[in-house]
């Protein structure tokens, strides 16, 4: 299974330098100079890293197959893969691990699939593909989703009201507020 490490974002400078959009933990060692790493799509790939670094709290890299602002530009929005299976890490899990569980509420009741992974700004956010077919995103922090079986095929949803489709109908609105002081 492929792990995406990062989206190539626009080209910095003249001589082929790419930003990138971080999906790794682990940039260090993900980008180390001499990697060659695959593309999506794959025929844009692969590219070797011949530099990076951090400037104003962005990755930037080079590779020895764009040499200048053109080609790099011709990147932007190709994702780097590597080769991955599971995670070793605790509480920590590649999106094709979530693709595929069953969403469940606390009380067993199924109310989808997670079908993907998103990288929102504040945080990530499962997509869920609910039993209605309704697409949610759900997001992917303790309170909301406290627990993720892989093993088991399910994450257990605490989701708030209105959060999925299915509970839209249920959401109380007490408007009792809005009515005083009127006159």
């Amino acid at each position: 299974m492929q792990l995406v490490v990062a989206r190539i974002g626009r080209a910095h400078g003249l001589r082929g330098e790419v930003g990138l959009d971080l999906r790794t933990d682990n940039p260090e060692e993900r980008l180390a100079v001499g990697l060659t790493l695959a593309t999506e799509p794959a025929d844009v790939g692969p590219l070797t890293v011949t530099a990076a670094r951090v400037h104003q709290g962005r990755w930037l890299v080079s590779f020895a197959e764009v040499t200048d602002r053109t080609a790099a530009e011709a990147l932007r929005g190709v994702e780097l893969v590597v080769e991955a299976d599971a995670s070793d890490e605790e509480d920590a899990w590649y999106p094709h691990e979530l693709a595929g569980l069953r969403a469940e509420l606390e009380d067993g009741t199924v109310v989808g699939e997670v079908t993907g992974l998103e990288h929102l700004p504040a945080h990530d956010a499962l997509v869920v593909r609910e039993t209605g077919g309704e697409r949610t995103l759900v997001p992917f922090v303790r309170a909301i989703v406290p627990e993720v079986d892989v093993d088991g095929g399910r994450v257990v949803l605490t989701p708030p009201g209105g959060l999925l489709a299915r509970d839209a109908g249920s959401v109380v609105v007490d408007r009792s507020d809005d009515a005083q002081g009127e006159g």
